[in-house]
């Protein structure tokens, strides 16, 4: 019997660490054909080995989420190169903490271009084809931010993620007799995340990250929506570490 994983075409953005690396790892693991997107190619390469030395199938796809042109090209890439596209989860984020108050812009547009334009880009290349084809899954990476403003020093990007929750929300209510779509928003994960923040803010964030529960966890909970019978759409995962109050 399939495990509504097994041979699916799986594309990841932000997929050479962390949660996207975890997750591309898992669902090869169950049957699904793997691509991964990321700027850094040689961590993506790594991670495609892993895959590859379990018997598993991946390819590595370099990738900078802020060019619309790359993210399409990206998409047909996959296309080519497997037949087809059943997945994409918009992965790739970026969480640099600092107040308001030191308005370092430089900061805002980078986690505009990444967490909210990178998801718009990719949702603009998929879409269509899961159209087309009439099915398709598209699962966007949201925070326990994009619920409940994480304020001070997270206010921008809750403010790009409150933005994907809505996006998601918005698109399954357009697309979602036919098209899947999910927003998955966890709280502290381990990963390269926290070390975004350079600023005042830096003590703050790792301390709080100390009780991060594991990129796998995220990986399972994307599974598990993933797996569900065709007429069964997970549209909202929210997980946390127990101990997480925000």
């Amino acid at each position: 019997m399939s495990n509504g994983i097994e041979d699916k075409v799986i594309l990841i953005t932000g997929g050479s660490t962390g949660i996207g690396a975890e997750t591309a790892r898992l669902l090869a693991a169950r049957g699904a054909k793997v691509a991964i997107a990321a700027r850094r190619k040689q961590k993506l390469d790594t991670v495609v080995d892993e895959i590859t030395a379990q018997g598993g199938s991946a390819k590595a796809y370099a990738l900078d989420v802020t060019d619309k042109n790359q993210v399409e090209a990206t998409v047909a890439a996959v296309v080519a190169d497997f037949g087809k596209l059943d997945v994409l989860i918009n992965n790739a984020g970026l969480m640099p903490i600092r107040p308001m108050s030191e308005v370092n812009t430089d900061e805002w547009d980078a986690m505009i271009d990444v967490n909210l334009k990178g998801t718009l880009y990719g949702i603009a290349a998929a879409l269509p084809r899961f159209i087309a084809q009439h099915s398709g899954h598209i699962i966007n990476l949201s925070s326990v931010a994009g619920i409940k403003v994480f304020a001070p020093g997270g206010t921008v990007y809750s403010g790009t993620k409150y933005a994907v929750s809505a996006i998601t929300e918005g698109l399954r209510q357009e697309v979602g007799e036919t098209i899947r779509v999910t927003a998955i928003e966890p709280g502290a994960v381990e990963s390269e995340l926290k070390h975004g923040t350079s600023g005042t803010a830096k003590d703050t964030v790792l301390d709080f990250y100390k009780t991060a529960i594991p990129a796998a966890s995220v990986a399972r909970a994307i599974a598990f929506a993933i797996e569900q019978p065709a007429d069964v759409d997970i549209n909202e995962i929210v997980l946390r570490p127990v101990r997480q109050v925000f």
